[in-house]
């Protein structure tokens, strides 16, 4: 999956001949899973229609602050447009572009949007070869890039002067392949391998019958979700639940009993930097499984259960480097209980859930925590929606790495 899917890019297009590489950059967006909106300089219409863009990036396309042949209507706001991207890419970017970015010159759609943009700004130059290399263009490309702007650079070829040699916009492939590249190396979790349990096990009574939990996986899945999307190699080890994953960097491997996540987490852990226990895992187990299943006949009936081996406290008990965090739901004296096992089981950070707290627990798709480290601070967070509760677990894991 490309590190551009589900990322809102906003592509400024500029009033060159290159314009008309720009549907092939919005198709190549799209298809990499990332949504696009556009703004276009009157000039570039000339060059690509706003009709191409707004078909294939399925969103209307921008020009004007307003349009002119309607008194009732609405105005673009440049800065809801700056605010509302992740990234935002100028392509082409001519010299006239370039040097209203650079100095200021406020006087389109385009340099407006580009002025209230909070996100990373890259530009892609696309110019003939003595307009690139002039000392005015030159000081525009240094200008931009003090600003922290990213330059995508021109490729060298026939220019549509004629003349070959550097100048030419970078090709809409190479284009998104910079990106990727450079938002790939800036990831926090980049190279960091992690492995998630997540969801319930069952543990069989007989073919038909287990003993289970209310676990619905969600909290785990958001967890491997949200590292994912910051770089890290994930491993995420599921007993049964009716989650799926969309990251394809994910590897996701499903179990059924507490034995078999034990023994998937024993066949990972030592490859990995990070372990994060969010799964609901049985403390017990029938002692005995029938083969065939088991008639109703006794008004009474007794099933012996044994203890599960203890998946978190064997990890603590061989860790090396890993960085082990657990979870803890309590429904009394929670703290303690959960400095407790912090002890017992060698842990680095335990996320502590109570039951006593409303939107927290199983079924819910919120949860109120607190974090607790192997130094016993403790943080007690406000009642979130379990995606962000996830982001500031992974935030608890990129400050070990910063």
């Amino acid at each position: 999956m490309s590190v551009l899917s589900g990322k809102k890019i906003l592509l400024g297009v500029s009033g060159g001949i290159a314009a008309y590489k720009t549907a092939s950059l919005v198709r190549l967006f799209i298809k990499a899973g990332a949504d696009v909106q556009v703004v276009m300089t009157p000039a570039s219409k000339d060059f690509v229609t706003p009709l191409t863009l707004s078909t294939l990036s399925k969103n209307p396309v921008h020009s004007t602050f307003y349009n002119e042949e309607d008194e009732n209507a609405q105005w673009n706001n440049h800065v809801e447009l700056g605010l509302w991207a992740d990234l935002m890419l100028i392509a082409p970017a001519t010299a006239n572009t370039l040097s209203k970015m650079a100095n200021g010159n406020c006087d389109n759609l385009l340099i407006a949007t580009y002025l209230s943009a909070k996100c990373p700004v890259y530009f892609a130059p696309a110019m003939d070869l003595d307009m690139y290399k002039h000392p005015s263009t030159v000081s525009s490309f240094t200008l931009l890039k003090q600003f922290g702007n990213i330059m995508i650079p021109a490729e060298s070829g026939e220019l549509a002067s004629g003349l070959s040699g550097e100048g030419r916009m970078a090709e809409p492939e190479n284009i998104v392949a910079f990106l990727e590249n450079d938002l790939e190396s800036k990831l926090p979790l980049r190279g960091i391998k992690i492995m998630i349990t997540a969801g319930p096990t069952y543990e069989a009574i007989d073919p038909v019958r287990f003993i289970g939990n209310h676990s619905s996986g969600k909290m785990g899945f958001d967890i491997a979700k949200s590292a994912a999307k910051l770089g890290a190699k994930v491993i995420l080890i599921s007993g049964p639940t009716n989650f799926d994953v969309q990251n394809t960097t994910i590897n996701l491997i499903r179990v059924t009993s507490a034995q078999e996540m034990y023994e998937a987490c024993h066949q990972y852990f030592n490859d990995i930097d990070v372990a994060i226990c969010a799964a609901a895992v049985a403390d017990y187990k029938p002692k005995v499984v029938a083969d065939q299943k088991i008639k109703k006949s006794d008004a009474a009936f007794s099933i012996e259960l044994e203890k599960t081996k203890d998946i978190l406290a064997s990890l603590g008990q061989i860790k090396q480097n890993q960085y082990l965090i657990g979870f803890a739901l309590e429904t009394e004296n929670e703290i303690d209980n959960a400095k407790l096992k912090i002890q017992k089981k060698n842990l680095d950070l335990i996320v502590l859930n109570s039951l006593q707290d409303k939107g927290a627990g199983f079924g819910s798709a919120t949860n109120k925590v607190t974090f607790i480290d192997k130094d016993f601070v403790i943080e007690p967070m406000p009642l979130k929606s379990k995606e962000a509760v996830a982001e500031d677990i992974i935030n608890k894991v990129i400050s070990r790495y910063q």
